[in-house]
């Protein structure tokens, strides 16, 4: 599967990925983050219902704690 992320190109030998699935690809499970799926909001309790498609472009953005 073909995925741009952040504006990058990526493969994986996945054919079929959730969001779910691709937090764990992607090393971020336990991260505060937001996923942009094609210009939509995934919210986080939907991860593990929203497939991805070959081609689909995400944006992942994590929260930054401070003060």
């Amino acid at each position: 599967m073909q995925l741009t992320i952040n504006g990058k190109s990526r493969s994986f030998e996945l054919a079929q990925m959730s969001a779910a699935q691709l937090v764990e690809q992607l090393e971020l499970v336990g991260k505060r983050l937001a996923i942009e799926l094609n210009g939509e909001i995934v919210p986080r309790s939907q991860f593990a219902d929203t497939p991805l498609s070959n081609g689909d472009k995400l944006e992942i953005v994590g929260a930054v704690g401070g003060g």
